[in-house]
Formats: C-alpha cells, sequence, structure tokens
C-alpha cells in the first residue's frame, strides 16, 4: 500500500499549497503584527503566542504575488522550520486553511522543467487531491532565500511530547 503523508493545505491566490504537518504547530485567526523597522517587505512583524515572540511572514509577498488585504478566512500558520541545523518558529500568513489531507508521496510530481528559469526551487513537489493539484512547499529552501536577521528568529522549538 502507498505511504500517505499529511499536509495542511492551504490557499494563496487562488492556488492550493501543502506544508507537512509534521511541522505545523498551530493555526491562529489574524490578530495585529507588530511591525519591524527596516524589515524586508515579506516580513510584517512579530506576534506573541503564549509568552513567545514569532516573526510572520506574508507568503504572498515571499512567492511575489500581490499582496491583498486580511479577511475573515485569513489565518497565521505557526511552523516549525528547519534552517541549517536547528529548528526555528515562524509564521506564515495566508488567505486560507483547507484541511490535513492525505497525499501519496510516491504520487508527488516533480516540478515541470519548462526550459528556462523560474522561482521554482522552494516547491518539494506537486500532488493532486482530487481534480486539484497541491503545491508541497520545501521549508527549508523557503526560507534559506528568506535571510532574516538572527535576532528576529523565535527561540529555537522544543515540542513537547
Amino acid at each position: 500500500m502507498a505511504e500517505l503523508a499529511q499536509y495542511l493545505t492551504l490557499g494563496l491566490a487562488g492556488e492550493t499549497f501543502g506544508i507537512s504537518i509534521r511541522n505545523v504547530r498551530e493555526i491562529l485567526d489574524m490578530r495585529p503584527i507588530a511591525r519591524l523597522p527596516h524589515a524586508p517587505d515579506f516580513m510584517l512583524g512579530m506576534i506573541d503566542v503564549r509568552g513567545s515572540g514569532y516573526p510572520i511572514l506574508d507568503l504572498r509577498l515571499k512567492l511575489d504575488l500581490p499582496a491583498v488585504t486580511a479577511t475573515e478566512a485569513t489565518r497565521i500558520i505557526i511552523l516549525d522550520v528547519p534552517i541549517g541545523d536547528r529548528v526555528v518558529g515562524v509564521g506564515f500568513v495566508a488567505d486560507c486553511v483547507y484541511e490535513v489531507t492525505g497525499i501519496e508521496e510516491s504520487s508527488l510530481e516533480q516540478v515541470p522543467d519548462v526550459g528556462g528559469k523560474w522561482k521554482s526551487d522552494y516547491i518539494a513537489g506537486i500532488g493532486r487531491k482530487g481534480d486539484r493539484f497541491v503545491i508541497i512547499f520545501d521549508l527549508s529552501k523557503l526560507m534559506a532565500s528568506a535571510k532574516l536577521p538572527e535576532h528576529e528568529l523565535a527561540v529555537e522549538s522544543s515540542r513537547a511530547a
């Protein structure tokens, strides 16, 4: 039997993306975000979650999509992201969150080679859920290009067992 991996599916600009459920700490409603001076455009600022500060990134801006105003469906996804040899807590803003779904690991397709360079290095693969494609994020590569200053990253995560 094929190995099913669990992904949190989310919406951005009408497309469906997936993040391995292993990296998801929690999902929050949109809330005020404290701005940080001179931060990159895609870094909205910081929020406090039960006494810990998390940098919040706008996934739309990170992926060079147009910014939009938050709606009732907008969510902040708090993630444990591997950066180098450690795990860092980071929040991503998404247009909406759909569900946790299983996708067969063996069915993941590679990013299409279209004979030119395009920003696809953050994609781990492309899965299918029904008639929809689900673009699976490679969080390490997505964050590798974020270049956040060390002091703005949340303290290393220590998941409770």
